[in-house]
Parts: structure tokens; C-alpha cells; sequence
């Protein structure tokens, strides 16, 4: 059960990683067009919780929000604790 729970939290990350790539780079592109934007709580919210990754290499891949700090934590706290987390998960799962 654990093992299900592991693969499905990997592609959960997997997959959160690529939505928030895209709202990322979909709200740069509004941005350039001064277009209605993604709330920052929105993007900042979709990258704790899991699309840190796909969030922080949109932020250096489009350049969009690399001048806010709290985007620069959030990102990197997110990376931390899903690591972590994956780490974890991979020990109770393979090593235990």
C-alpha cells in the first residue's frame, strides 16, 4: 500500500510540476500583454504544494517573478519539502 501511495505522490509531483510550468509561462505572456493575471497567491499556492519544481524553472526559463523574494522561498521550501518528503517515503518503502 505504502509502495502505491509513493509512485502516486511522484507522478502527483510530476504532474503539478508541468500545470505550474504553464501557469507560470501563461502568466508571463499576460503580463507582457497587460492582461488579467494569475493571482501571486494562486501561483505561490500550486508551487508549495507540490509544483515547486515545474515553479522554479519556469521562473528562470521565462524570467517572470525572479525579482520577488517570497517567490524565490517559496519555490525553494517547496523543493525542500517534497524532497524530503520523497526521501522518506523511498526509505520506508524500499529500505524498511
Amino acid at each position: 500500500m505504502l509502495k502505491f501511495f509513493f509512485y502516486g505522490y511522484i507522478i502527483y509531483l510530476v504532474v503539478l510540476s508541468f500545470i505550474t510550468f504553464v501557469a507560470y509561462g501563461a502568466d508571463k505572456s499576460k503580463a507582457k500583454k497587460q492582461a488579467w493575471r494569475t493571482p501571486e497567491k494562486v501561483l505561490l499556492g500550486m508551487s508549495f504544494f507540490g509544483g515547486a519544481f515545474g515553479g522554479y524553472a519556469a521562473m528562470l526559463m521565462f524570467r517572470h517573478k525572479t525579482k520577488h523574494w517570497y517567490f524565490q522561498i517559496v519555490n525553494i521550501l517547496g523543493l525542500v519539502l517534497h524532497a524530503a518528503l520523497i526521501v522518506f517515503l523511498a526509505y520506508k518503502v524500499f529500505f524498511a
